[in-house]
């Protein structure tokens, strides 16, 4: 598999919605090497790739289940658990979930990650709220 790079950042609720409207308004145009997914915090960020999704995640690569009842026997979570996961990681882009037959079958889609933050911001510039 080649290795996809899934660029991550942090910002705060209020500022990633400022980012919103001003991208909205076209006061601001994001650079092409700028984070498509965001997260509130790096706490919000670590609940999203665990440890325990981690190994989700390297299974899902390594088996290639064709199937959440066959990861369900891999990883000895339940299928309720794994759906749900399965459903958070999609929503983030990390995985694609490909319907076949009646079955789900889960695509890793980057594996490799870089999250990029600044502890500096200044309101009065945008581009400082983006720029890290």
């Amino acid at each position: 598999m080649e290795t996809q790079v899934m660029k991550i950042g942090i910002l705060s609720k209020e500022d990633y919605i400022q980012r919103t409207i001003a991208i909205a308004k076209g006061q601001y145009k994001p650079a092409e090497d700028e984070p498509k997914v965001w997260f509130e915090s790096m706490k919000s960020l670590a609940q999203v790739l665990s440890n325990e999704n981690q190994q989700l995640l390297k299974i899902i690569i390594h088996h290639k289940p064709g199937s959440i009842a066959e990861i369900e026997e891999l990883t000895h979570r339940k299928k309720s658990n794994l759906s749900r996961t399965l459903k958070t990681l999609e929503r983030y882009g990390i995985v694609e979930l490909m319907k076949d037959k009646g079955k789900v079958i889960p695509k890793v889609k980057f594996t490799k990650f870089k999250v990029e933050f600044s502890l500096e911001k200044k309101l009065s510039n945008l581009a400082d709220l983006v720029i890290f």
